[in-house]
């Protein structure tokens, strides 16, 4: 029997097609969580996890969403409510990247980074933070990354890391804005996280620069969040969790 921790709760989860975000919301259904998959290019994906939360009995649903434009936001978040009546946590997985020189960055992929890493969680999290006051209990997680906490310099990644950068400012300033309500707010920082998307020679070379000895698993990084919105986390606000095997600390 699936074990059952605080029932009736729905999550929306932008990102949850695949990779970690999947990871969070398989875990989330099996303790009771009415999971919200918000997905922009894979459908194909999110249906899959979709299926796989309802064939253990979970309640899921799929919606298509460019969490870059606030307009989609209203309307994912819209869905939802009209779903399940409530958004109790958002885990916001979505934050896609590309590795460009810096002086060879276009305005248009640099504006990319940011309103889809940072300004996507200003966008949804203003639109769930109403209703969570109201119930005095909420939960918003997102992602930066192992060492934007350093302000490091990123010549080959500088809009995607600045834009994480500026994910942990908005978390902490969220977090200071929210507390009084019962809500928290924190970051899942990840370092090296196999999601599937590298070869394993690419992996063997990475793993040599990563003081644990090994990548991580998509496991390592949803364990990060699901403690961060349970109820033994109440008094975690503000912070971010590293998940990378002391690589970038």
């Amino acid at each position: 029997m699936l074990r059952r921790l605080m029932p009736d709760r729905v999550a929306l989860i932008p990102g949850a097609a695949k990779g970690i975000g999947r990871e969070i919301g398989l875990r989330l259904a099996a303790r009771g969580w009415a999971v919200a998959i918000g997905y922009r290019t894979s459908g194909d994906d999110a249906e899959s996890t979709r299926a796989a939360i309802e064939g253990r009995g979970g309640a899921a649903m799929t919606v298509r969403a460019d969490v870059s434009r606030p307009e989609h936001c209203e309307e994912l978040v819209r869905q939802v409510i009209d779903w399940r009546g409530q958004i109790d946590a958002l885990i916001n997985c979505a934050g896609p990247y590309h590795r460009v020189d810096l002086l060879a960055e276009t305005p248009e992929g640099w504006r990319e980074m940011f309103a889809n890493n940072l300004d996507c969680l200003f966008y949804l999290s203003r639109l769930v933070a109403p209703g969570m006051i109201q119930r005095r209990w909420g939960r918003i997680i997102a992602f930066s990354m192992a060492n934007a906490d350093k302000i490091a310099a990123q010549p080959s990644l500088t809009a995607h890391y600045l834009a994480k950068v500026g994910v942990l400012g908005l978390v902490r300033s969220l977090a200071k804005a929210l507390a009084k309500h019962n809500i928290t707010v924190n970051a899942v920082s990840p370092g090296f996280v196999d999601t599937g998307s590298i070869s394993p020679e690419e992996m063997a070379t990475v793993a040599k620069n990563i003081p644990a000895g090994y990548i991580g698993a998509c496991q390592d990084a949803a364990h990060a969040a699901l403690y961060l919105i349970s109820d033994e986390a109440a008094y975690v606000s503000g912070t971010s969790l590293t998940v990378s095997g002391a690589w970038g600390v």
